[in-house]
């Protein structure tokens, strides 16, 4: 069972622990058994109703979709770094970089 600390606000890194936690050992044995395969639907589904939230013009609605949207990117990104293949720090320097050089 993981115990989480209740917060008035949290913030990405809050985030990106209890993602760390659920799919530890003794974490949730749910998040723990997931794939990139396995949750790319899930993925899919979020990007769809954010979409829909903004053909809807509804920031409420939108708000929660986008926050579905992060959670299954911190997902995959948790997934990737426990494989090896790169840390979610390689994620956002990536997108910050060509951010910071889009103009």
């Amino acid at each position: 069972m993981v115990n989480f600390q209740s917060m008035e606000r949290y913030s990405f890194q809050d985030l990106n622990r209890i993602m760390a936690l659920l799919r530890q050992p003794g974490g949730c044995p749910w998040d723990r058994e997931q794939t990139h395969e396995s949750i790319r639907r899930n993925t899919l589904a979020e990007a769809y109703e954010a979409v829909e939230a903004i053909d809807e013009k509804d920031p409420g609605h939108l708000q929660e979709a986008l926050g579905d949207m992060l959670l299954q990117v911190v997902f995959h990104a948790r997934m990737a770094a426990a494989a090896g293949l790169f840390p979610l720090t390689d994620e956002l320097d990536g997108v910050c970089t060509k951010r910071a050089f889009a103009h």
